[in-house]
């Protein structure tokens, strides 16, 4: 199979054709119509004669191993370990993204990587899963969706690390294939930080994508990178925390992350630890049960604590696993109420930090 096409299937390709040989993608939000011999907005996605070719099939810019944690998902199959995988491309142009070397790039590169191979590597490396992360994997669902059904055959999970900008189409053809999506907002979803930072519309269909992949049945995991000074507004965060409560479910967990310089925002600083304490705060006083600090490594607020009693469920220290305090069916050893986590620890789980793969 030619790293130029894709495998097909009863629901994909994502597009549709229009007059004069254009086509449009329905994989992302921005639907763009592409005329023949044209790219998207993504650059991955090709009109070739009235038809769409996915150039980044069987393409890996960057794969390693990961534990889940990483992603993050702090609720589901805890301990275990995912394959990372990311092409080059993306929808979204963040100004301060940490991976624009590949999710910037305009030109098709990569490893080869077919899906089997990849699902033979995730097993080569104990992994549970396999994950599709570092770039939007949206853009490139046609050869997620063979990874993951290799997957599926060989007993993993997978699960998608997303922006959430996806269309209708693209939810119906991924979301019954996924176990679990961590869905990241930036900047609690405020309009005007999408449109100056990122260059999105608005956060609707991010709104859309997160219930409807809910009500598919798929475990829902909320991110949510706070940039200072820029993206660190409180009434946009307490907007999105009871969306989160009241479309989501008030135990739907929600990672707060610190951000990092990077890219085009080189200027400002860290987001402060107070700032994400005081949002922690208030996404706590709107009703969301489980809310986590994220890139702040060592503090109370990566821990997982009991909503009835307050015990420490799951002590954390980053990705890595310190203490359990679960019981049979991951119930709290102090009050004996139900912590809503996917799975229990894996078993014989050993801290470990990434692991790159060549």
């Amino acid at each position: 199979m030619s790293a130029s096409t894709h495998l097909g299937s009863a629901t994909l390709p994502l597009y549709t054709p229009l007059p004069g040989g254009k086509i449009r993608c329905t994989a992302c939000a921005r639907y763009c119509a592409i005329p023949d011999g044209s790219h998207g907005f993504c650059f991955v996605r090709k009109n070739e004669g009235g038809k769409l070719v996915l150039l980044t099939y069987g393409r890996a810019a960057a794969v390693q191993v990961d534990p889940v944690e990483k992603k993050p998902l702090s609720h589901f199959h805890p301990g275990s370990r995912v394959l990372s995988i990311g092409t080059v491309g993306c929808n979204w142009r963040c100004q301060y993204c940490q991976n624009a070397e590949i999710s910037q790039e305009q030109v098709v590169q990569g490893r080869a990587l077919s899906p089997r191979a990849a699902v033979a590597m995730a097993e080569r490396f104990d992994c549970q899963g396999v994950t599709f992360t570092y770039n939007e994997p949206t853009i490139f669902a046609e050869y997620a969706l063979d990874i993951i059904r290799e997957a599926k055959a060989a007993g993993l999970f997978a699960n998608f690390v997303t922006n959430g900008y996806m269309t209708p189409e693209a939810v119906d053809a991924i979301g019954p294939h996924l176990d679990a999506v961590s869905v990241d907002f930036k900047g609690s979803g405020e309009p005007g930080f999408l449109r100056k930072y990122i260059a999105a519309k608005g956060p609707e269909p991010i709104f859309d994508s997160a219930v409807r992949l809910k009500r598919a049945g798929v475990h829902v995991e909320v991110t949510n990178l706070i940039v200072p000074e820029v993206g660190d507004d409180e009434a946009a965060l307490r907007k999105l925390a009871r969306f989160v409560r009241d479309e989501l479910g008030p135990e739907t967990p929600f990672h707060l992350l610190r951000w990092h310089p990077d890219y085009k925002m080189l200027d400002l600083p860290e987001t402060p630890v107070r700032t994400l304490e005081n949002l922690h705060a208030i996404a706590k006083e709107e009703g969301l049960a489980y809310v986590y600090l994220g890139n702040v490594w060592g503090h109370r607020l990566e821990h997982t604590y009991c909503a009835h009693c307050g015990a420490i469920a799951v002590r954390r220290f980053g990705f890595t696993i310190q203490e359990w305090a679960l019981g049979a069916r991951n119930r709290c050893r102090s009050c004996g109420h139900v912590v809503p986590i996917v799975g229990a620890l894996s078993d014989g789980y050993i801290p470990t930090f990434a692991t790159p793969v060549g």
